[in-house]
């Protein structure tokens, strides 16, 4: 005889639930999952560090002293293949910004360390400012990256859905440098926070 499992006899009414339509609820379920925080970024030209600015400079990171550097700040980033390696970012449809990193073909991902909530600010602020101050990362096939981020990914565009008011950006890794050492920055609820401290041998994909 198997052996009997207890189930309960009346299920609760959940009456709580409310209608997807409401804007304000739906943010709140979505700021309950934590993510991780990446800029996106790209560089047009030699990749060689652009100078500090002197906070008088209003020509922006397509001046005259280096090349142009293009970039944005993501909290929707997941991985999502081993094979092939890929990872994904949404998008805001209205963003300006993506248009110019889809052009350039390869992008430099960098996820964001716990100490770099103030970067990934900058990056999502006036375009004109997402540099200054940053000496970044670049290789000859134009990704571009953040210095002292926890990884850093070069990726080609694989594809893009258009997801409601978003867009998902399928992102193939093409080159990588990575230190699992470094705590990353997570956004959730809303804020930036960092991780507290691991718990050994608790990878859920490994049960």
């Amino acid at each position: 005889m198997s052996a009997s499992v207890d189930r309960p006899s009346v299920i609760a009414t959940h009456a709580d639930l409310a209608p997807a339509s409401d804007e304000d609820a739906l943010k709140r379920a979505y700021s309950c999952f934590p993510s991780g925080v990446v800029a996106v970024c790209c560089h047009r030209g030699a990749p060689e560090p652009r100078p500090p600015s002197d906070g008088n400079d209003s020509t922006g990171p397509s001046d005259s002293t280096g090349p142009e550097l293009v970039g944005m700040a993501a909290s929707a980033f997941t991985s999502v293949s081993l094979d092939p390696p890929l990872v994904s970012v949404c998008v805001q449809n209205t963003s300006t910004t993506w248009p110019r990193l889809r052009d350039a073909g390869t992008v430099g991902v960098s996820v964001f360390a716990h100490d770099q909530a103030q970067l990934c600010r900058q990056l999502a602020g006036p375009a004109l400012r997402r540099f200054d101050d940053i000496e970044p990362l670049g290789s000859d096939d134009g990704a571009l990256f953040i210095p002292g981020a926890a990884a850093h990914l070069s990726c080609t565009i694989e594809s893009e859905i258009l997801a409601g008011d978003h867009l998902l950006v399928l992102l193939r890794i093409q080159r990588l440098d990575a230190d699992p050492t470094v705590e990353p920055l997570v956004f959730h609820a809303s804020t930036f926070r960092a991780l507290q401290a691991r718990i050994p041998n608790d990878d859920p994909a490994r049960r």
